[in-house]
């Protein structure tokens, strides 16, 4: 079996990295944007590729043979970047991308196109749960609203962008319950998120369901042009040969 790159950052890959740990000869890349990533049993390289260029000539030096690309559905440019050099490399390229979510009775969606249709949904009286990242955050600073956190794993090395606003520090995983506390003490009437589906980070939107929370959905980027899957399941098929949607 030829040698596997797998492009993580997503809870789906650390699955797929699990199962495979071992049974294949493969390597597992991160992104470094976590300080103490997860390691889970796959021999892991950390940091970027240094462009297409540079991506390109990991897959000659490492002598790669397949990319299984579990990066977050929102990571749109890295994921066309590595399907483009992937077909220029002649090596079979596949995207592991979880469904996004879907409202159900009790949830008060307003689904937006992008962070800037997002910053304008809030008002100046709004207490906001920012659940868009950092990388997105200075998109907010025109943002109406009374305050406003925004949650990450690291410590900021740098202060809040802007005045009303704080950073929340913590790890996941956030049980409903805590999030319904947390969101109780802040007083939380707008939470942002993206909609980046799966299970693990759903806990958010359920608790602001039980608590009657507006949520301000920010819409995928469209990917359909890729060859993709929607489960581990069936990465791990095409890992293991039993089918190979981007090969046809």
């Amino acid at each position: 079996m030829s040698r596997l790159l797998l492009l993580g950052g997503t809870a789906e890959a650390r699955e797929v990295a699990q199962a495979l740990a071992g049974r294949v000869d493969g390597v597992l890349s991160l992104a470094g944007r976590t300080r103490a990533p997860e390691r889970d049993g796959m021999p892991t390289r950390i940091g970027g590729f240094g462009g297409a260029d540079g991506f390109a000539r990991y897959l000659r030096e490492a002598e790669i043979g397949r990319i299984l690309d579990a990066t977050h559905p929102f990571a749109a440019e890295m994921s066309r970047r590595s399907a483009r050099v992937a077909v220029e490399c002649g090596v079979p390229y596949l995207m592991l991308r979880r469904p996004g979510w879907t409202a159900v009775a009790g949830d008060r969606w307003y689904r937006v196109p992008d962070t800037a249709a997002a910053a304008r949904m809030p008002g100046p009286r709004d207490r906001v749960f920012l659940a868009t990242g950092r990388q997105t955050l200075t998109d907010f600073a025109q943002m109406e609203a009374a305050y406003c956190w925004c949650r990450q794993i690291d410590p900021s090395e740098e202060a809040f962008p802007f005045e009303n606003g704080a950073f929340l520090v913590a790890r996941p995983p956030f049980p409903v319950e805590d999030e319904i506390a947390l969101f109780r003490r802040l007083g939380v009437t707008v939470l942002v998120v993206k909609d980046a589906g799966g299970a693990a980070s759903r806990s958010k939107l359920d608790a602001a369901r039980a608590l009657g929370i507006r949520v301000v959905m920010i819409d995928r980027p469209d990917l359909s042009e890729l060859p993709q899957v929607e489960t581990v399941a069936a990465a791990l098929a095409w890992v293991e040969g039993a089918s190979c949607p981007s090969d046809a």
